[in-house]
């Protein structure tokens, strides 16, 4: 899958912060899965849109 997040707004995000070169493919990672669990949720619903109750 392509990259979820955009590491200018996560450095910016975490202001003052150091941010490691991994942490930003551990958390696309993150991201990744928790857009699938919403889709599961979804289609479990019998909804093709995804929506915040999803999460």
């Amino acid at each position: 899958m392509a990259d979820l997040i955009v590491k200018a707004a996560v450095k910016e995000e975490l202001d003052d912060m150091n941010v490691a070169s991994d942490f930003y493919s551990a958390l696309d990672d993150e991201v990744e899965e928790l857009l699938e669990d919403a889709a599961r949720r979804a289609e479990s619903n019998d909804r093709k849109t995804v929506q915040p109750r999803d999460l």
